[in-house]
């Protein structure tokens, strides 16, 4: 068929529907010449049609662009680049290469993608990624927007969106089970549990076989394409279903007042993994899309850990980073973003970490993002460690120092009393300085990269052998206790043991200032069976068992009143509030077993804590003893305009008498309070009505 091509525009970059037809745009600035594919089929071994574009007519600047009358969504399509292949120059053009297109809304996957037909030399193209015409203007949103839900409101729920329902004993339907649609069936499991926020690991398209022989990305922290949802989570057979399921599920998400928070991957991609594959930007524009070192452009700066590193500082791919961010908050409403490696972004070309870095600056003052919660991961994998100064005035900051201190003192180690009452407060050692919310904080034992908490008080060692890597992968820095028995054990005081530490920890989390985050499963004791590297395990492994919920139903009970308790007294905050500000209204002191004497020696295992509710209207007082004998509290005198001490948390009880509904609550009259060995008692008193 012949087609009067046209010249079109370089702007809007990628593929644009309009009236008669769709306008193709995309960056390759040293290419010699470009080559537009249109395809009838994913599988098809070579293109229908074949576009190369005259640079005179269809070329701008660095932007290789073209109309083409009569194409409409759905569309396959693809690049190849023409240009030099001079490694030693940063340049990787090879014109066998069919290339995604970086703004490509959808991905198409051919059945015999894989990693080695990706590496091969020759032509692709019946084996690529391609990209798939989009028009995302007539979906029905049916009033829909991002909620904006206040963060002193939010409890955050770290979950793989797949290993969420692909459990066979998750209840979902069949076909439904590892996508979108899936998740949409657990939402009342969620707004039971009193979740107001899903964090997602990685959703965007990513590479499913960067791992070792014989096992796929279970993660997804290799990304490919920025602005396409992952295909394999839909269950959906057409390209364009997964935007639809996509969207249906933020819908859903939102009118159970259930915010979605994207986990993305702007540090690196795919094309790093082994010896590297031209899928993408490599084969566009290698010296502008990533770091290359400077002493051999051949090979890419590697502050990732992953292979390659994102060149974050250039303006394209900063474009390409806002850009991005923006479609996924415009097109398809979600909530906020959580950075991978954020301080991946605060690096210049050279690899210096940067004072005022351009990137993140151009996230935080774009106004189409203003009012959406922005959460750094303040580290990298080459030793630059930012939390507690991570740039920028919007940033949350995943609070790695809370994870480590508060498992270490719940373990026992010496030396982390003064230590647990800074993590309780919101880390002013950290935050207190620069006026900033309480919640810059964001608060965690675990996520998704390491042990869950059940094998965080259930292994010593790590047990990473089924990852094909002789279990020299992972953290082995992971603060955990087995309670005297390596992984599973029938020995009921054993038991009995770790499901008070599972109780402490949570009742921690959701008790101290800042953002709580939960990973996924947590809440009924998931295991991962001491693995704590399951990026390339989607099996049981991963995958939450929903049969845990009957087995663990008290500590689920437990937490599920404490996120509602959480939410109840938590009542009285702003977002205006700031760390000091607040700290100073709640009235916090510490003690130790006697009033107002903390110990911080470094054998001390005790603190408590007195503090009132934003409101004023309930007073706590917290004791924590992380020694292995009971030890008695004296309790200051309750407030006289309050009904006296209640008790709201005892640990070492058993379910139900372990945590109590307000108005449930047993009071307490001694003025000593026996806690019991490795437990944390939280007391309430309430103003009289």
């Amino acid at each position: 068929m012949s087609i009067n091509l046209q010249p079109g525009a370089a702007i809007p970059i990628g593929a644009t529907a309009r009236p008669g037809g769709v306008n193709f745009s995309v960056f390759a600035d040293k290419a010699e010449a470009v080559e537009l594919l249109l395809f009838d089929g994913v599988d098809d071994p070579q293109p229908a049609q074949v576009f190369r574009l005259d640079p005179r007519r269809h070329r701008t600047y660095n932007y290789w662009h073209a109309f083409v009358p009569g194409v409409q969504p759905g569309q396959i399509y693809a690049y190849r680049a023409h240009g030099p292949n001079a490694p030693e120059r940063g340049l990787r053009y090879d014109a066998d290469k069919v290339l995604l297109d970086p703004y490509g809304r959808c991905v198409a996957m051919p059945a015999a993608y894989s990693r080695e037909a990706a590496g091969r030399a020759g032509d692709n193209a019946a084996t690529a990624m391609k990209s798939v015409v989009v028009d995302s203007s007539g979906y029905d949103w049916q009033g829909d927007q991002p909620l904006r839900r206040p963060i002193p409101q939010t409890v955050i729920y770290e979950m793989h969106l797949a290993g969420f329902t692909r459990h066979p004993s998750s209840g979902v339907t069949p076909e439904k089970r590892g996508t979108y649609a899936g998740l949409v069936e657990k939402i009342p499991y969620l707004h039971d549990l009193g979740i107001t926020a899903v964090e997602l690991l990685p959703v965007y398209q990513f590479d499913p076989f960067t791992a070792p022989p014989g096992l796929v990305n279970y993660w997804g922290y290799q990304p490919i394409s920025f602005f396409a949802p992952h295909t394999a989570y839909s269950s959906r057979q057409d390209p364009l279903g997964v935007l639809d399921e996509f969207r249906d599920m933020v819908k859903a998400l939102h009118r159970a007042g259930i915010e979605v928070i994207l986990d993305v991957v702007y540090n690196h991609t795919a094309e790093a993994f082994g010896a590297g594959a031209t899928l993408s930007f490599r084969g566009l524009a290698n010296d502008v899309y990533y770091v290359l070192d400077p002493a051999d452009k051949s090979r890419y700066a590697d502050y990732t850990g992953c292979g390659n590193t994102l060149n974050a500082g250039h303006a394209v791919v900063r474009r390409l980073i806002c850009d991005s961010l923006r479609y996924w908050v415009q097109e398809m409403h979600v909530d906020g973003f959580r950075f991978d490696l954020a301080s991946v972004l605060t690096r210049d070309e050279h690899g210096a970490a940067l004072p005022n870095p351009p990137v993140i600056w151009d996230i935080e003052t774009d106004p189409a993002l203003a009012g959406i919660k922005l959460f750094a991961e303040a580290w990298d994998a080459a030793g630059l460690y930012q939390v507690g100064s991570f740039v920028g005035d919007a940033w949350l900051e995943w609070n790695g120092r809370f994870r480590d201190d508060v498992r270490r003192f719940v373990k026992s180690d010496n030396g982390y009393v003064t230590a647990l009452a800074r993590r309780l407060t919101g880390s002013p050692d950290l935050y207190g300085k620069d006026a900033r919310e309480p919640e810059q904080s964001v608060n965690f034992i675990t996520v998704h990269d390491g042990f869950t908490l059940n094998d965080v008080v259930s292994y010593n060692e790590k047990h990473n052998e089924a990852n094909g890597e002789a279990n020299r992968d992972g953290s082995n820095d992971n603060f955990s206790w087995n309670c005297g028995v390596e992984g599973p054990t029938d020995d009921p005081a054993v038991e009995a043991l770790r499901n008070r530490q599972v109780k402490n920890f949570f009742t921690l989390l959701l008790t101290a200032v800042g953002a709580p985050l939960i990973q996924m499963g947590d809440e009924v004791r998931r295991t991962q069976q001491g693995n704590n590297n399951v990026y390339c395990q989607d099996n049981e492994l991963s995958w939450f068992d929903w049969t845990l919920l009957d087995k663990h139903a008290d500590v689920y009970h437990f937490v599920k009143q404490l996120i509602a308790d959480r939410l109840d007294f938590g009542q009285g905050r702003t977002a205006d509030d700031r760390l000091e500000e607040l700290l100073q209204r709640v009235k916090i002191k510490f003690h130790g077993v006697t009033l107002a004497a903390p110990d911080v020696s470094d054998t001390s295992r005790a603190l408590a804590m007195s503090r009132t509710s934003p409101s004023g209207k309930d007073v706590f007082y917290v004791m924590v003893n992380a020694y292995w004998e009971p030890l008695d509290f004296a309790l200051p005198d309750a407030p006289a305009t309050t009904q006296g001490w209640r008790l709201w948390i005892d640990t070492s009880r058993p379910s139900p008498g372990d945590i109590y509904p307000r108005d449930d609550a047993p009071p307490v009259a001694e003025n000593l309070y026996p806690v019991g060995p490795r437990s944390v008692v939280a007391l309430v008193a309430t103003e009289r009505r």
